[in-house]
């Protein structure tokens, strides 16, 4: 097994651009697994909360690529 070099906390948590990344995917697994199970998603639009249907989630997220 390969060791990687090790990183501290703080260097970990100052890579932003990794973060929202990381963020970003498992957001969207999430919703994908959420409408996958016939489930409405709650998003955040224009300052409210507004529930989509599995069938819009599916369609946005499945034409979007991943980043």
């Amino acid at each position: 097994m390969t060791q990687r070099p090790e990183t501290s906390i703080p260097e970990l948590l100052s890579d932003h651009a990794a973060i929202e990344a990381v963020r970003s995917r498992a957001a969207r697994e999430a919703a994908l697994k959420t409408a996958a199970a016939g489930k409405p998603v709650a998003v955040w639009r224009d300052g409210a909360v507004v529930w989509l249907q599995p069938e819009e989630v599916l369609a946005r997220l499945s034409a979007k690529p991943v980043a």
